[in-house]
């Protein structure tokens, strides 16, 4: 059994929509409500939920076409859910064997013939946690003494040389071209629909104001006595 995807009633003064991307694809599962495409207007952007759980089956209508309310998305497939995994059943915990010392088990440090180090560097290696194979003895039958030891512990690591910069290419294009949304079409149509009939220009009216300022100058005092520091405007 399946249930078909419809676009939904998109509200007053909305007539049609454009499909901006299907969030399932075909043979997707999908449950009950779950968002599966969205539809752009010229206000909103809509999504449109499954009508029940199950496969998407067929989609009618691709991304970027227009459609209008009432009209057909897809189709979802109710036989094609699918069954729900079954569980796993735990695993039998084994016994841990016995009469293994945790002490013979764990790895220990492999010692390096021909290599010895004196008491005061075997000290800081081993606070350090340096190992001896990494740090060349200068003391007697090649041993390692502390010189040695703190040699290697400040010597400054090696810094990567640094990559030289690619040349940028002169006809490297640094722009991208972004297909507008429904939306940003209709407001880039309005701003056009405005600058072609409104006018485009400015007025500037000069007008002689020297009378009224020797008026306004003449009874400025007596008005603001008369009427309690209130300042006569213009």
């Amino acid at each position: 059994m399946s249930a078909d995807i419809k676009v939904p009633t998109l509200g007053e003064s909305v007539s049609s929509a454009t499909i901006a991307r299907w969030i399932k694809k075909i043979g997707e599962a999908v449950a009950a409500d779950e968002p599966v495409v969205e539809l752009e207007t010229d206000k909103v952007t809509v999504e449109v939920n499954a009508p029940e759980a199950g496969v998407i089956a067929e989609i009618a209508a691709d991304e970027g076409a227009e459609v209008a309310p009432g009209d057909l998305l897809g189709r979802v497939d109710a036989k094609g859910a699918a069954a729900p995994a079954p569980k796993k059943e735990p695993a039998e915990a084994t016994a841990p064997k016995t009469g293994v010392n945790a002490q013979q088990a764990a790895p220990g440090p492999v010692a390096r013939p021909g290599v010895g180090a004196l008491p005061a560097a075997a000290k800081i290696m081993a606070d350090k946690n340096v190992n001896p194979e990494d740090v060349t003895g200068t003391a007697k039958d090649g041993r390692i003494s502390k010189g040695d030891v703190l040699a290697f512990v400040n010597k400054p690591a090696a810094t990567p040389a640094p990559a030289a910069p690619k040349a940028a290419r002169a006809n490297d294009v640094r722009e991208e071209r972004v297909k507008m949304t429904r939306l940003r079409k209709t407001i880039a149509n309005r701003l056009k629909e405005a600058q072609n009939t409104a006018a485009m220009l400015t007025t500037f009216n000069e007008v002689d104001m020297s009378a009224i300022m020797a008026l306004r100058g003449a009874y400025r005092e007596a008005f603001e006595k008369k009427h309690k520091g209130i300042r006569l405007g213009f």
